[in-house]
């Protein structure tokens, strides 16, 4: 087959200009029904790979794969409606601004799509600036394609997921915050973690004020600072969140099979 057709579920030939591959669902689905996932990533066999492997293992979509989101905007209008995007970065720091740029771009530009990060670091710095730059959803290499399906459906229907090491190395850093009021490495500054542990306990605003030595107006910045982070919606859902990081059980890694899973 030459690089410019894509594979369908009944192995017909498609001509595509970009070199994407599509990997249709049977034949009985009907097109009104029919959602695609565009996946992105610089490299054709690994892109190509991943696609077989999801439509393989039930993503129930069709799926797209493209070099660039160029190459997806010239085949949108051909393609069922779009689903989601998944962000390949490899090994690219999400730390770095070109590439936080890269999500920021897709997340405002594709509100109303969820944009999943893929990448070779589970490292909590790198997902929380994911989540930051409006990513639903953050997925290591070192998962199966099982869990990454899963995840993939999470986000869809409405979670964030982050991989179950990441939200046991939060919880460490919370709770080492609580415990001695430092600085929250990687999640929170100082002040933050400070304020975070005082909207757990319930205090108002001008209790945070007073007892931090802090201007009111210097509070709600904070908390509105630490919702972005949470991607909360208010200060209660941040106690909920926070407080589920803390003490919620193990069930959620068994039912991925210890591999990751957690919805924020």
């Amino acid at each position: 087959m030459s690089s410019t057709q894509a594979i369908t579920g009944s192995n017909t030939p498609i001509d595509l200009a970009s070199r994407a591959i599509q990997v249709s669902l049977a034949s009985h689905e009907t097109a009104s029904n029919r959602r695609s996932l565009a996946i992105i990533d610089t490299r054709s066999l690994q892109r190509e790979c991943l696609a077989q492997s999801l439509i393989g293992h039930g993503v129930g979509m069709d799926v797209l794969a493209f070099g660039s989101i160029e190459e997806w905007r010239s085949m949108q209008e051909d393609a069922a409606p779009l689903a989601a995007f998944l962000l390949n970065l490899r090994n690219r720091k999400i730390t770095d601004e070109g590439t936080a740029e890269e999500i920021r771009r897709l997340s405002t530009e594709f509100a109303k799509t969820p944009v999943i990060v893929l990448a070779d670091t589970d490292d909590l710095t790198q997902i929380m600036k994911a989540l930051e730059c409006g990513a639903v959803g953050y997925i290591p290499s070192s998962v199966g394609i099982d869990v990454c399906v899963e995840a993939i459906k999470l986000a869809l229907a409405g979670g964030i997921f982050v991989p179950a090491s990441s939200v046991f190395a939060m919880r460490q850093l919370l709770e080492a915050g609580a415990k001695t009021g430092r600085p929250v490495n990687s999640v929170f500054t100082e002040r933050q973690a400070e304020v975070v542990e005082a909207l757990r306990r319930g205090k108002p605003n001008k209790i945070i004020a007073y007892e931090l030595k802090l201007r009111e107006s210097t509070v709600k910045v904070h908390i509105r600072n630490i919702m972005k982070k949470m991607k909360a919606t208010n200060r209660t859902e941040v106690v909920y969140k926070i407080n589920d990081l803390l003490f919620s059980g193990s069930s959620s890694d068994s039912a991925m099979n210890g591999s990751a899973a957690a919805l924020l």
